[in-house]
């Protein structure tokens, strides 16, 4: 057995869970999540627990068991707590502005890049910061991944999209590398 998939998901009060022909519907106060479960596992609710168990015992079934216990876990949280990424846009020049249902950036390039914002997330901008939220771990996590890809930091000058918590080892310039005069 799995160490991870054979711990139950426990569930709090104003979470409901309906398991229904390979698919889990988590809901909850922040908004619901579907979870499509693999041939050969088998999730069932019982007494305010989630219990993930496999009927099969090949490769892929295995590799499945934890994996899809893990993500019934996310989406409890994401139902009850929710999930957010904060994203930094650093640079002279460099700005970012939320217009309706769009995210502009303006990152040094000869135009201004625009976003569309996925219906399932909220956006909020403050000063140089993009805060994005949701229900689901995984649209978060992709929809800000996508936002850092535009521009992401450089090493040698500070400057790009960069995640709040991530840290930037700047190299040095070819002059201190050699120790070369101007």
């Amino acid at each position: 057995m799995s160490k991870i998939g054979k711990k139950p998901v426990l569930i709090p009060e104003g979470v409901t869970v309906e398991v229904q022909n390979g698919t889990v519907t988590v809901r909850g106060n922040k908004g619901e999540v579907n979870i499509s479960v693999p041939d050969g596992i088998k999730v069932e609710s019982k007494e305010g627990k989630l219990l993930v168990t496999r009927w099969r015992n090949d490769k892929k079934t295995r590799a499945c068991h934890g994996t899809v216990r893990s993500l019934l876990q996310n989406a409890v949280l994401g139902v009850t707590e929710g999930w957010k990424k904060e994203l930094e846009v650093m640079g002279v020049g460099y700005r970012v502005a939320k217009q309706g249902e769009k995210l502009v950036l303006t990152l040094g390039f000869s135009h201004p890049v625009e976003v569309d914002i996925p219906q399932d997330l909220t956006v909020d901008v403050q000063e140089n910061k993009i805060i994005v939220s949701g229900v689901d771990k995984q649209r978060v996590g992709l929809f800000a991944a996508q936002v850092r890809a535009i521009c992401p930091p450089d090493a040698y000058k500070e400057r790009g999209i960069r995640y709040t918590d991530e840290e930037i080892r700047l190299k040095p310039g070819k002059m201190a590398k050699t120790g070369g005069e101007g």
